[in-house]
């Protein structure tokens, strides 16, 4: 973890990962923080980011497929430990504005709790 990636990352998800906003943690380990999201769209809604900012998806470097790896094996991970793995859950990244991403550092919504329907918005 790098922590002047830390210490300059001016969004809201930099100034959950510097103790600035609380957040609902679910999970922390040396590569991301998941967090529940303060305004849900599922009864279960879960986001998951790097500690390492990366504004979008699209901006990842391959140096950073383990990290992408990482945090999609992390929604897993918190999917069956809350409880949901088995009914079904949904995995969303936006990548960019027109995409709907909302914080210009990625970020996984994990969301569970209702049916969901295809396509999705």
């Amino acid at each position: 973890m790098d922590q002047n990636d830390i210490a300059s990352n001016p969004t809201i998800f930099g100034k959950i990962l510097r103790g600035e906003i609380p957040a609902d943690i679910v999970h922390e380990d040396i590569h991301c923080l998941a967090f529940r999201d303060i305004n849900p769209q599922a009864p279960q809604h879960i986001l998951v980011i790097p500690k390492r900012l990366i504004p979008k998806l699209s901006d990842a470097s391959e140096e950073q497929r383990t990290l992408l790896g990482h945090l999609l094996y992390v929604a897993s991970e918190i999917a069956r430990k809350e409880g949901f793995a088995e009914e079904g859950f949904r995995v969303v990244i936006n990548n960019g504005e027109n995409a709907g991403q909302e914080v210009p550092h990625l970020h996984l919504h994990v969301l569970a709790g209702r049916a969901f329907s295809w396509p999705p918005g």
